[in-house]
């Protein structure tokens, strides 16, 4: 048996619909970057882009287990003396729910040169709705 890889040219990117309703934050992470680096196909190569378009909507309905509501703390330095701004994860779920699901992502994602590809990939929505109607993403159970 000869084994195939895949050619960059050759890959078919899918458009996945995720929904993160009642989701905890974490494993529905680990699926999503799954999917993004194509670790679902059975063509999957490390050094080979194969992952899909991911579109997850209801980022903020997001679930966090136990106290991490009040205990997570996201941390944003922007690289000057006293630029640390620190954010409890309440808080985040009001402003930019859509970050807390790319910051869980992001961290699972090798990094590299494909994972910048990949990410890029990646579509978070707060609420039910989305510009992706277009490209008629299937809905991920």
């Amino acid at each position: 048996m000869k084994t195939t890889i895949p050619r960059a040219e050759d890959v078919q990117h899918n458009w996945l619909l995720m929904d993160a309703t009642d989701q905890p934050l974490g494993r529905f992470a680990v699926k999503i970057a799954n999917r993004l680096r194509g670790k679902h196909k059975p063509t999957f190569t490390p050094h080979v882009d194969t992952g899909d378009f991911i579109v997850v909507i209801n980022a903020r309905s997001v679930k966090l287990t136990g106290k991490k509501d009040d205990q997570k703390i996201y941390k944003d330095y922007s690289g000057y003396r006293d630029g640390l701004k620190e954010t409890k994860a309440s808080v985040m779920r009001i402003h930019h729910p859509e970050r807390m699901i790319y910051d869980a992502v992001k961290r699972m994602l090798p990094k590299n040169r494909l994972m910048r590809e990949a990410f890029q990939r990646l579509k978070v929505y707060a609420g039910d709705t989305h510009p992706h109607t277009g490209q008629s993403p299937q809905p991920v159970v």
